[in-house]
């Protein structure tokens, strides 16, 4: 389990990625670009991602 300040961290995380995603002049690059992010995160703890995408 994480502690609490990982938690935090990944929430602080979280909100910054919206905020880039609703103050972005192209939503939908961003929203790809954070997609692309969290993807390569995911795959650098073991976790295939292929199945994800809706």
């Amino acid at each position: 389990m994480p502690s609490g300040k990982k938690m935090l961290n990944n929430l602080i995380d979280n909100y910054t990625s919206l905020q880039r995603i609703k103050k972005s002049d192209n939503a939908e690059k961003e929203l790809d670009y954070q997609i692309k992010i969290l993807k390569a995160k995911l795959e650098s703890f073991g976790i295939v991602t292929t199945d994800l995408d809706l």
